[in-house]
Order: C-alpha cells, then structure tokens, then sequence
C-alpha cells in the first residue's frame, strides 16, 4: 500500500477508537435524556463549533452537487444513525453493539460501491464477510443473539449510518473530511432548531452530571471531532478497504469499558479481536479499484 494509503488506514483507526465508545455512553445519556433529544441535540450544538471553524477558515460554499451529497450525510449521520441507534440503545444491552460492528462495514462497502464507484475485489468480500461473521459470531457467543425490537432500529441504523459514512468518503475527496462534517451539521441547524427546542421544552426531571459528561462526549467527540479523521481517512484509504477497520469497533468499545467503567473481558474476546485484526491484515493485501483520487484537503 502506498504511503497515503497507509495515513488513511491510521485515520480511520483513529476515527474508530472515537467512535468506540459513542454506544455506552448514548446508553448512559438515554437513561435521562430521550432518544430523540439526545439524537438531534448533539447534532444541534456541535453545529456552533463546526459553524465557527468554517467561518475561521473561510471556506467557500459548497457546490450544488456537493450540497446534494452533504444532505446524504445529514440524514446518515447527522439524524438517522445519532436517533435510531439511541432509541435502539433503550432497550438493548451494550453487546448488541456487534451488530452496528458486524454488518456496518459491508454496507458502507456496498455504499462506496454504488456512489464511488469503487470495484473490490472477490477476495476483499471475502475478507469482509469473513471479519462480520467473526464478530457477529462473538456476539452469538457472548450472549448478544436473541432478537428485540431494539436490534431492529439498530439494523435501520446501520443501513443509514452507511450511506452517510460512504457518501462523506467521497465528498472528502473533493472537499476534505472536516470540511464535510462541518457543512453537514451547519446545513442541518435549522432543520432541528425547532424540534430540538420542543422536545427540551417537554422534558422532566433532573440530568445527572454523568449524562451530562457523556452527552457532551457524543457532541464533541462522536458527532463532530470523530468525523475529522474517519472521513479524511476514508477519501485517502479508500472507503471499502478502511471501513473494515469499524470491524474493529466493538472490541475497542469492550476494552474501553473494562478500563473506564471497570467491566470484565473474557479471554474469548481477545481470540476473536486477533482473528478480526487478521481479516483487515489480509483485506489490505487485497484488489479495490477506486474512482480516480483527487486532492484532499487535510488543512
């Protein structure tokens, strides 16, 4: 792989070791904030940051063409994965998280497939397939296999989810990956303004300081600065191939977990981690055929 390839791959690892702990702490928000706040509220304000960074850097508009694909985004990260994985996130225990994990990464190859015209090759489905039933796989053995209505929006959440992931790879080529994010989320401001304001104006009873901390987690981090590195790691890297690395996530997210919140890993855990970590190995030795590359911008 070349030298820019290998910078991707390092920030779409970066981007998913944020993104790791974006479902414990949306289950410790939910406990006292509603999905539907929780889910466009952390989109509402990390919109202020990411609207002050443009105006910083005085970035031009975005094209018509880009406009329409940035509204892809919107409804992928921006509404559809942030609300249906917290209403999801409810009712189901952390574990269910292999399923975001599991299927995520073959949807956004399908993704890049139709809208950036990337052609992996037979062995990198093979690969993919292989690294989603390992971690689907574990999620059977860890208990996390019987189906609820949970799993359900979190399977609508993943299908979202994807096609904004893949659809803000390929913008970045044009635009950059924080340049992405940040449009997104100013062109989402007045379409949640309203709701927003409404559901916070229904809510009751207090919030503790511990939904308050991991709110502002899933703002900063997981909707705003996560993006930085996954997108531009996705336009550098190639969506298909760095996406595996999301295969990666629920490992990340049970580690995380054992040390910040002092809950016990499994020896099996790590047998599955080190058998996922050998697909992505041998999916990078793989054939993707990627649209033409242009510039992107990391400034």
């Amino acid at each position: 792989m070349s030298s820019r390839e290998n910078t991707g791959m390092a920030l779409g690892l970066l981007g998913v070791i944020i993104f790791s702990l974006t479902l414990p702490m949306t289950r410790i928000v939910v406990q006292d904030i509603h999905p539907l706040l929780n889910g466009m509220g952390r989109a509402l304000l990390a919109a202020i940051p990411a609207a002050l960074l443009l105006l910083w850097r005085r970035e031009k508009l975005p094209t018509f063409a880009q406009l329409k694909g940035l509204l892809l985004v919107v409804l992928g990260v921006i509404v559809g994965f942030p609300v249906l994985s917290a209403w999801a996130m409810q009712s189901l225990p952390a574990s269910h998280a292999a399923l975001v994990n599991g299927i995520q990464p073959l949807f956004v190859a399908l993704y890049a497939a139709w809208l950036a015209h990337e052609r992996p090759s037979r062995s990198f489905w093979g690969c993919a397939a292989l690294g989603s039933a390992l971690v689907l796989g574990y999620a059977l053995i860890n208990g996390a296999g019987s189906i609820q209505l949970g799993d359900l929006w979190m399977l609508a959440a993943v299908a979202v989810g994807g096609l904004g992931y893949a659809e803000g790879g390929r913008l970045a080529r044009q635009m950059g990956g924080w340049q992405v994010i940040c449009w997104a989320l100013v062109l989402s401001f007045p379409l949640l303004l309203g709701p927003v304001a409404w559901l916070a104006s229904q809510h009751q009873g207090a919030i503790s300081p511990q939904a308050w901390w991991a709110f502002g987690y899933v703002t900063l981090f997981s909707q705003f600065l996560g993006f930085f590195a996954w997108y531009s790691g996705l336009a550098m890297g190639g969506i298909s191939r760095v996406s595996q690395i999301q295969l990666l996530q629920i490992f990340f997210t049970i580690a995380l977990s054992a040390l910040l919140f002092g809950e016990q890993v499994e020896p099996v855990t790590w047998i599955f981690a080190a058998a996922v970590v050998g697909t992505v190995i041998l999916g990078r030795k793989t054939t993707v055929v990627s649209a033409p590359a242009t510039t992107v911008k990391l400034s």
